[in-house]
């Protein structure tokens, strides 16, 4: 089972926005929690990372500032405490003419269901990663590309927005996986659980239980159970439950399949099966979260 993969996939259920930011002289901005994923590239100068347990951090041109499930953090032109900033505001900041002191591009997934895919909830709140971009070049080629598409200005930015952002945060999360291996989740390790996500992963359709999924690794239903739950951090159904409704979301999002063909492919016998469990999830029908925006969903899930 490739986990980076499915990362992506369950960021990939919502939205994807990002703007460039030019500051000079004295600045600073706070980014309050949200249950989404955020990032920052530096592109031009330096700048300090704040947040609200550690010590401020120096930033580099070209450092990656990744907060895959939203934590609160602030990016200022000195060290200084995360209360003392002011809120951000996701929209391009006007600048004079010449060049900033510092620039940079920020981007956010906005989750519609808003929760962040368990991996993403084992990384650090706030983390950075120094790319070695003589190594990794295609990494800041595409901060580039990214640079460009925020603006809006060329044809189809609207299209290739979403696709940047998932290579670019695919780029980040592996080299810093690679450097921090222990970070990584247990269950990969686990040749008996890794067989059994990656059963439910590609075959949603078939209705597994328990017992099916223990016999299909070689294991009681009891032992499955405890490995399972204590490597993935919740039961076998609860999770078989979860991966089929975030499949389900992409199918939305993504296709126009009528909803009783993403009702079979996702596991269940009728659409008002499937409606039921996607509204218990989602706190919206099926039918409506394919039609309203990732925002409006939130605001939908409120009421």
């Amino acid at each position: 089972m490739d986990t980076l993969n499915e990362v992506i996939d369950s960021v990939r259920i919502g939205r994807a926005e990002a703007c460039r930011v030019k500051e000079s002289g004295s600045w600073g901005m706070r980014f309050p929690a949200f249950a989404d994923s955020g990032f920052h590239i530096l592109l031009r100068g330096s700048a300090w990372l704040i947040t609200a347990t550690g010590r401020p951090r120096a930033l580099k041109t070209g450092d990656v500032v990744l907060a895959p499930f939203g934590a609160e953090h602030g990016l200022s032109h000195e060290p200084c405490l995360l209360k003392d900033l002011p809120p951000a505001v996701m929209s391009e900041h006007p600048h004079g003419p010449g060049p900033a002191d510092v620039e940079f591009l920020s981007g956010a997934y906005w989750l519609d269901h808003g929760q962040v895919h368990p991996c993403l909830g084992a990384l650090p709140e706030v983390l950075v990663v120094s790319p070695d971009y003589e190594r990794a070049s295609r990494l800041w080629s595409l901060a580039d590309l990214l640079g460009v598409a925020v603006s809006g200005t060329q044809p189809g930015s609207g299209v290739i927005r979403p696709a940047l952002l998932d290579l670019l945060l695919t780029h980040v999360l592996r080299q810093w996986l690679e450097w921090n291996r222990a970070a990584d989740r247990p269950e990969i390790g686990d040749p008996a659980i890794s067989v059994a996500l990656r059963e439910i992963h590609t075959s949603p359709h078939k209705p597994w239980t328990v017992q099916q999924l223990g016999q299909t690794v070689g294991m009681s239903r009891t032992a499955f159970t405890k490995r399972f739950t204590a490597l993935v951090g919740k039961p076998p159904m609860t999770y078989v439950t979860g991966w089929r409704l975030r499949y389900a979301a992409r199918l939305l999002r993504e296709t126009n399949a009528p909803l009783a063909t993403i009702a079979r492919q996702v596991g269940y016998s009728t659409e008002f099966a499937f409606g039921a469990a996607f509204r218990r999830e989602y706190g919206i029908a099926p039918g409506r979260f394919r039609g309203l925006g990732s925002r409006q969903v939130r605001g939908a899930q409120g009421k």
